[in-house]
């Protein structure tokens, strides 16, 4: 269930500037939890994908979590199929920590990253 208190850590629209339209939507499933654990969520529209939009958006995803004192634990699920977020998952230091059954999305695997932890091709954000 969201709150007001949700409100800073819904999904929002990627845009792209350059075309001004939305290519997809990033964001947190709310706010952390009393572990400090937000888990993230990304999808680019097919049309779009492959131009670097879900690696910026998860880049700025981590950057709102290690700047956020709450968050120590950044979680993302994924389809096992889903082998391009898989590898984008995997290059910023997330981990496999188990698995899930979605009721929407059926079997997903559970990734997470201390914040501390979370890396880029630039390096810790």
């Amino acid at each position: 269930m969201h709150t007001p208190a949700d409100a800073a850590w819904v999904t929002r629209l990627i845009v792209d500037p350059e075309v001004a339209l939305p290519v997809g939507v990033a964001g947190f499933h709310g706010a952390p939890d009393e572990a400090g654990m937000v888990e993230i969520g990304y999808r680019v529209d097919p049309e779009f994908r492959r131009r670097g939009y879900a690696r910026r958006s998860v880049e700025t995803l981590l950057s709102v979590g290690q700047r956020h004192p709450d968050v120590h634990t950044v979680r993302a699920t994924i389809s096992p199929d889903n082998t391009p977020s898989l590898a984008l998952i995997a290059t910023f230091g997330f981990v496999e920590v188990g698995e899930q059954w979605d009721e929407e999305d059926g079997l997903e695997i559970v990734y997470e990253a201390a914040v501390q932890d979370s890396v880029g091709s630039a390096g810790a954000l």
